[in-house]
């Protein structure tokens, strides 16, 4: 039953990988559909990722009721639809309504996927949550190249929507069969399951804070690079493209190595190396001279930044979990989750700002310093009774709760 639910969880991560990439990756042909004019765009950017937060944060207080492989179960077929309800619309307000659903159910699934990875990996004793993050890294690469392909192909944004959503929402809902949520506490006068419990949001700030500063990182190359390669380095509109791809591609082999590095190593070690990986890459990108100068800096950031994510969603469900149990590990987890919405709505304006009124070159050194920052966090990542990664792993037959299915 755990293996069938740490691949059935990592199918569902692709699957997300991919219905975020095929929505981002086509905006300017969304804003070309529906009218959207230019000043209104940031509008309903920033919408999303807000809505993406309430979202989260409902899904912190619906696991005290019910489990969050049930969140996952309905979030991801609606984050599916909702994405061809934004392929099929003709009005603004239709395009408006069906972005909000996808940002709500975002949100809740992002929460509840990472409850489960958290939760996984403390039932497996040792470092698997990287290798979650990884399949969402090549589900994005995989919607990306999808999109290409629409694109090139001068598909209708339906047309284009509709095989991966036709192919990937039945095989989501199957392999949700599987899920295996967290061992829940019994109290001692019955067997009613006991889902609440939180944990103070000082013990959380810390991680928090690098959550954000990871995704601040992450927006500036999502949002500016191909603008960074092209304006300041001189690169053509062709190899403009390519600093976002080599950053996926990175990421999914940094992730994909992570867990080993993790249990060889411990996390505040791949925590602080990846952060001072990151940093190099933004200095490189901040100093290049030409445009391969630029994309090699990109490289490097993708693979440092990439293990950040992931450990403080381990580290946050594990501090909870050792605070108060599985119940206050989900709470963590779904707060935490907020502070990935947050980073991203202040990276890109931020970034944008300062290199309109200052310059891009020097933009590019805020990010820098924000993962430096991470350095001084690190040790905010130290296993404590679990001891993940660091040699002294705990047997793999630990309790694995009970299955979504009730197996």
């Amino acid at each position: 039953m755990l293996r069938r639910g740490r691949a059935s969880l990592a199918f569902a991560f692709l699957v997300q990988g991919v219905a975020f990439a095929l929505l981002v990756t086509r905006i300017p042909a969304i804003q070309d559909r529906y009218g959207i004019s230019d000043g209104l765009l940031p509008v309903f950017l920033a919408a999303v990722p807000l809505l993406a937060g309430v979202g989260s944060v409902a899904t912190g207080k619906l696991v005290e009721k019910m489990p969050p492989s049930g969140v996952l179960r309905w979030s991801q077929p609606v984050v599916l639809l909702s994405l061809l309800g934004v392929g099929s619309g003709e009005e603004l307000w239709q395009v408006a309504l069906a972005l909000g659903a996808f940002g709500l159910a975002v949100g809740a699934l992002d929460a509840s996927m990472n409850m489960l990875g958290v939760s996984l990996q403390r039932a497996y004793g040792r470092s698997i949550m990287l290798g979650f993050h990884a399949a969402y890294s090549f589900g994005g690469i995989a919607g990306a190249s999808l999109a290409w392909a629409g694109a090139r192909g001068d598909l209708a944004l339906f047309v284009s929507y509709l095989p991966a959503v036709a192919v990937l929402l039945p095989a989501a809902l199957v392999g949700s069969r599987w899920y295996v949520d967290a061992e829940v506490e019994e109290p001692a006068d019955g067997p009613a399951a006991v889902r609440g419990g939180s944990v103070a949001f000082p013990l959380l700030l810390p991680l928090c804070l690098v959550m954000t500063f990871a995704y601040i990182g992450d927006s500036t190359v999502s949002n500016w690079s191909a603008k960074y390669l092209q304006d300041v380095l001189g690169g053509s509109e062709e190899v403009s493209t390519v600093p976002y791809n080599v950053y996926m591609v990175m990421t999914l082999v940094g992730r994909g190595l992570g867990d080993l590095g993790v249990r060889r190593f411990g996390a505040v070690a791949v925590v602080r190396g990846g952060a001072l990986v990151a940093a190099v890459g933004f200095a490189v990108v901040a100093a290049a001279p030409g445009a391969w100068t630029g994309i090699a800096g990109f490289t490097v950031v993708g693979l440092g930044l990439c293990v950040i994510v992931p450990q403080t969603f381990a580290a946050a469900g594990r501090l909870a979990y050792d605070e108060q149990g599985a119940a206050a590990s989900d709470a963590a987890v779904a707060r935490l989750n907020v502070f990935n919405y947050v980073g991203f709505l202040i990276g890109s304006p931020l970034v944008g700002g300062l290199g309109d009124a200052w310059n891009y070159r020097g933009a590019m050194l805020v990010p820098l310093v924000l993962v430096l920052a991470t350095v001084v966090y690190a040790r905010s990542f130290a296993p404590g009774a679990d001891r993940y990664g660091d040699g002294h792993e705990r047997p793999r037959t630990a309790d694995v709760g009970r299955g979504s299915n009730g197996l």
